[in-house]
């Protein structure tokens, strides 16, 4: 009987185990990672619409915008826009949270 606990005894203080029941823990932890980035809003595989901006208000901004499969990419230039037109209204924001446009008279010309 005595061999029998012995054998036992060297069962239990093998040091390989608590190698596996380490490498269990970090094949939890990867798993729940791969997970956390599956479900991120900007993950290219997801078919959602997202908006991201990168910088706001910096010379080197950059808007990012997703829609399902399609990404496109706006870069700043640094400059500020130009260009032909005429004042076409004003649009005013109502206390309840909607817009109201109101055209300037002769913008229709």
């Amino acid at each position: 009987m005595s061999r029998l606990r012995l054998m036992e005894d060297l069962d239990a203080d093998d040091p390989i185990l608590s190698v596996v029941n380490l490498i269990d823990v970090f094949l939890v932890i990867i798993a729940a990672l791969l997970l956390a980035v599956a479900n991120s809003t900007v993950n290219p595989f997801s078919a959602e619409s997202v908006t991201v901006i990168k910088n706001p208000g910096k010379e080197n901004m950059e808007v990012i915008i997703k829609d399902g499969h399609k990404v496109d990419r706006y870069r700043a230039s640094g400059e500020i826009g130009e260009g032909q037109g005429a004042k076409a209204g004003v649009a005013y924001r109502l206390k309840d949270g909607s817009m109201v446009y109101v055209p300037e008279p002769g913008a229709g010309d």
